[in-house]
């Protein structure tokens, strides 16, 4: 199983921007997908999750309403839409499926910063 994550960049505060995670080595539509960050010198901390169905699973009540997760079953594609983006969202950017496989992607940074 293959994660590739993308879309991270250096952003102002109450910017937005569309991560998106490309999954490969298994069968893309049958997994709930999550995405998850580790802020800098911190742990990895779980934030948003999306059923097969398409439902939103929310971990993370500080990206509550900010951040949208969306997924593309025909590209094996999972997204995350954030807004109003917060200098403590600052932190290096995963997906994964649910159960977590072992292996995780590289992830894409996100910086947010005046």
């Amino acid at each position: 199983v293959q994660f590739v994550e993308s879309g991270g960049a250096v952003v102002q505060p109450g910017g937005s921007l569309r991560l998106s995670c490309v999954v490969s080595g298994l069968t893309f539509s049958e997994y709930v997908l999550s995405w998850s960050r580790q802020p800098p010198g911190k742990e990895r901390e779980l934030l948003i999750g999306i059923t097969t169905g398409g439902d939103t699973i929310n971990y993370k009540t500080s990206v509550k309403g900010r951040f949208a997760i969306s997924r593309d079953n025909a590209k094996s594609t999972v997204y995350l839409q954030m807004n109003n983006l917060k200098p403590e969202d600052t932190g290096l950017y995963f997906c994964n499926r649910v159960p977590r496989f072992p292996a995780w992607g590289p992830g894409t940074q996100v910086t947010v910063s005046s």
